[in-house]
């Protein structure tokens, strides 16, 4: 295993708990959902043979403390967050981005006001369901989560989640073939901690954010939009999909679904490599 430096870093309301490892030029992996930075413990000790791999917790993730826990989020925050990372690990050179989901969306928007800090961002399936022809029903689906959270708790409201994001058709509950390896299933508790936040104060805000997409389509060569190989028709999916065509790009497929980086690291991380390496 690498050797693993951890960090904490102020920013306006909250502490960020970050980790480091490797040598290299910079790559800052943002996690999504409601995972933190133990979400890449299957790839980051690979990466860290070419990169400086920082990985950290979202604030109000885990071991990022929010100074007001009820504080509202915000898209433009959260990519602030992840600046204020860059600026402080690699003060004098681009960085390279890995987002996941949410995380994609950060990483969006960071690469959209500080493009001059960024030499390559990967985003996997941002859920960006503005761009879609069918964005009403999404924040329909939105209302119907925070409706279903407020009024009969987050099982519920997970499930009504859960159940908007598949395909049409698809069965409900998970593909026989995702068993979580043992690393993931160890942080399995500090994840389920971080759901109440994620579904009420992540999910409506992120879900509702609208990327640029003149500004994205500018700097289209330095981006990589992904898609799950099995989550084709999924609500993820589709947005990355539909974006990466309003950009002009072409949308790479990454092994597994929406969390192949759970399911399948070693084959995630080796074309996530690729990725990052790609000529401008």
């Amino acid at each position: 295993m690498t050797d693993l430096t951890t960090g904490g870093l102020r920013v306006n309301g909250a502490t960020l708990h970050y980790e480091v490892r490797g040598r290299g030029p910079l790559l800052l992996l943002i996690p999504g959902g409601a995972g933190d930075a133990a979400s890449f413990d299957g790839v980051a000790d690979e990466l860290a043979a070419s990169y400086t791999v920082a990985t950290y917790d979202p604030r109000g993730m885990s071991r990022s403390a929010l100074d007001d826990p009820g504080a509202e989020q915000s898209v433009v925050e959260h990519a602030e967050d992840a600046f204020r990372l860059v600026e402080l690990l690699s003060p004098d050179e681009p960085a390279r981005v890995f987002g996941a989901s949410s995380g994609a969306i950060t990483a969006l928007h960071l690469l959209t006001v500080h493009p001059e800090r960024l030499s390559r961002v990967v985003a996997h399936e941002p859920p960006v369901v503005e761009v879609l022809p069918d964005a009403a029903e999404h924040r329909a689906l939105v209302a119907r989560v925070t409706e279903t959270l407020r009024t009969q708790g987050l099982l519920p409201a997970m499930g009504e989640f859960a159940a908007g994001l598949r395909k049409e058709g698809a069965p409900a509950g998970p593909k026989a073939d995702t068993a979580l390896p043992p690393q993931a299933a160890a942080r399995a508790e500090r994840t389920m901690a971080n759901l109440p936040y994620f579904v009420g104060s992540i999910v409506p805000r992120f879900m509702a954010y609208v990327p640029e997409a003149d500004r994205l389509e500018a700097l289209a060569d330095r981006l990589v939009l992904a898609g799950g190989q099995d989550s084709r028709g999924e609500l993820p999916y589709r947005a990355a999909a539909f974006l990466a065509e309003r950009l002009g790009t072409t949308l790479r497929h990454f092994p597994g679904g929406h969390t192949g980086l759970t399911t399948h690291p070693d084959e995630f991380g080796e074309l996530l490599r690729k990725a990052l390496a790609l000529p401008a």
